[in-house]
């Protein structure tokens, strides 16, 4: 991205206004905490029509947000991990994000029944999120 690593980071911890510039997250409250993601916060959200509760488990300012996932009403036992990982360079910095899912409950709704989904949303919300922070940059040159 374009962009410096503290754009990026203060897109990324701003997680009821994610829908700002990825309008699918438009179903996020946080639960405990200050208005911004930091470590043990704890939050809810709906994805892909799923409630899920969630909680921050790994914030290094400017390098890495990470938070564990369990579906709402899921009596499986499932669970999802999801971490970013933002590498200043000499541009702005690269920004990897992924996740990883274990249990019957994502096997079945996105292993099966949506294969490919969570892939092609996570590259959307991406996209999404280097378009928002190069146009912050470029509003602050203008």
């Amino acid at each position: 991205m374009k962009a410096p690593a503290e754009v990026v980071w203060k897109l990324l911890v701003d997680a009821e206004n994610w829908s700002s510039y990825f309008p699918a997250e438009d179903q996020v409250k946080i639960l405990t905490g200050k208005p911004e993601l930091a470590l043990q916060t704890r939050y809810s959200r709906v994805t892909v029509g799923f409630p899920m509760s969630l909680v921050v488990t790994e914030c290094e300012p400017f390098r890495r947000l990470a938070w564990a996932t369990t579906v709402d009403g899921d009596e499986t036992g499932s669970s999802a991990y999801h971490g970013w990982v933002i590498t200043p360079t000499v541009d702005g910095c690269h920004v990897l994000t992924e996740e990883t899912q274990q249990g019957p409950w994502f096997l079945e709704e996105l292993g099966r029944k949506h294969p490919g989904a969570l892939y092609r949303y996570h590259q959307e919300w991406v996209e999404s999120l280097a378009r928002a922070a190069e146009a912050e940059v470029a509003s602050r040159a203008s």
